[in-house]
């Protein structure tokens, strides 16, 4: 971990200096097509600085993106965050802590409000209002300043109640504060637009299902607001959980150039919301050799945790992290050539429709490929005994979405314990008994279970953070109430 360490110590130096460059746009980059293995890519090549034109159209709320790697959607990062430089965040606080109107903010909201201020959403300047809530319901697209459509799979929405939206609109309102659970400004939405907010519509066009029982749905749709409010958003200073894990927050212009620094000339992405065992390992390792076998001198993966909300089965990010930790400190992924940083956005479970928002996402932190596996995304149906979706629609759907046609999908190879080898590898058909398949429910039965899995399953250090996790949730003495786990 000395390398990550090293990488994220110097970002709380770089957050510190004043007067950085906010709104140098990125050049077009150009695409050709080759292949690995039998699934067709794009290359990038030849990608230049940008000249004075793209200056001339460049805006204030973006920041300066290395030309080096795949351009941001739109062009350039936004970034919502208001500057200390000038004194415009102290103004935005002041302004803020005086505006009459004031929502307050759910856990999923704060999430939503910190991917939008970072520029994970770019070109999206705040909250939606209806054209491009309307946009991402039927295209799963928006269309941006220059015409281009760009991808944009899943509402970013915030609701109000009727009795604050009547308020609002009588009181004829364009500006209102954001505000926590203690009643702290956050942020400010200006230039406002309130509509119906149709939850029926939304939740069958997105998950492709009503049924109850969807995790996000529950957590922050069924008791929302029957109004939505969109506008520009500006953020009164960085969002912080002061969970120990801020350090892994890295936003996209940090990324990149985290990327630059370390003469990257591919960035290959891989999320996930598990625990890393070595299978995703192989997978890694792999996609690197094989880029590195298309000529690429210096390819770098940026393991990507998810670290918003997600369900209650799922093992908290905290846990998760310390897992990851002993991935790169036992040697089983390189610390050279990986980057580990947490993805702040909510998890919808809304397979194929979502897996499209998680690789857009990586298109604004400078990855041109993106590693995707079986059911990306997905969940067991809520009342059913079977997947919710197909477990190869993910990849086929980012394949042919619209405005990711610049990322390059890398699908999975399968892959299986090896009984003979002892030890994850590529699955072969042709001696097919040899293999064996640990789903993830296998795995937490054994680490509930305190059972050791196979040798060459798991470094062991991240499997010893596993069964500390199930074993946090066992009873403590004298209580009948489970301890909560740590959470972000």
């Amino acid at each position: 971990m000395a390398t990550q360490a090293a990488f994220l110590a110097g970002f709380s130096q770089l957050a510190a200096q004043p007067g950085r460059d906010r709104a140098v746009a990125v050049a077009p980059a150009r695409v050709s097509v080759a292949s690995v293995g039998s699934a067709k890519v794009g290359v990038r090549v030849g990608v230049k600085a940008g000249t004075a034109e793209a200056a001339a159209v460049a805006q204030r709320r973006g920041v300066r993106c290395r030309a080096s790697l795949i351009e941001p959607d739109g062009g350039r990062l936004v970034d919502l965050v208001a500057p200390e430089e000038g004194g415009r965040r102290a103004a935005l606080r002041r302004e803020a802590a005086e505006l009459p109107h004031r929502l307050r903010l759910s856990r999923v909201d704060k999430e939503w409000v910190h991917v939008l201020s970072e520029g994970w959403a770019s070109p999206l300047q705040g909250f939606m209002r209806e054209d491009e809530f309307l946009q991402t319901l039927h295209f799963n697209a928006i269309r941006g300043q220059d015409g281009r459509m760009v991808n944009m799979s899943v509402p970013i929405v915030l609701s109000v109640g009727d009795a604050q939206r009547r308020t609002i609109q009588a009181d004829g309102a364009t500006r209102v504060a954001l505000v926590d659970e203690r009643d702290r400004p956050i942020a400010v939405l200006s230039d406002i637009e309130i509509y119906k907010h149709n939850k029926e519509e939304r939740i069958a066009r997105t998950w492709g299902t009503t049924a109850p029982g969807l995790p996000y749905v529950e957590e922050a749709i069924t008791n929302a607001g029957d109004w939505l409010i969109g506008g520009d958003l500006e953020v009164i200073e960085p969002i912080k959980y002061n969970d120990g894990l801020d350090q892994y927050r890295l936003s996209p212009a940090q990324l990149r150039e985290e990327f630059a620094r370390r003469n990257a000339d591919a960035v290959f992405a891989f999320q996930l919301r598990n625990p890393v065992h070595n299978g995703h390992a192989l997978l890694m390792t792999d996609t690197r050799k094989r880029l590195l076998e298309m000529g690429y001198k210096n390819p770098v993966l940026l393991l990507h945790p998810l670290g918003g909300f997600t369900k209650a089965d799922d093992v908290p990010l905290s846990w998760r992290m310390k897992q990851h930790e002993k991935v790169l400190e036992e040697g089983v992924l390189n610390p050279e050539s990986t980057v580990v940083a947490i993805f702040p956005s909510p998890m919808h479970y809304a397979g194929p429709t979502e897996v499209q928002w998680h690789a857009k996402a990586r298109i604004n932190a400078g990855a041109n490929f993106y590693i995707v596996g079986r059911d990306p995304a997905g969940m067991s149906h809520p009342t059913e005994k079977r997947d919710l979706y197909d477990a190869d629609h993910g990849k086929k759907v980012l394949s042919m979405a619209p405005g990711l046609e610049r990322l390059n999908i890398l699908p999975f190879k399968v892959a299986a314990y090896d009984t003979k080898q002892k030890k994850m590898d590529f699955f072969d058909p042709s001696r097919k008994d040899d293999f064996l398949f640990i789903s993830g429910t296998k795995m937490r039965t054994l680490a509930k279970n305190r059972e050791n899995p196979p040798d060459g399953f798991m470094c062991p250090g991240g499997w010893k953070v596993l069964v500390e996790y199930y074993d946090s949730l066992v009873p403590s003495e004298g209580s009948s109430k489970l301890r909560e786990p740590v959470a972000a």
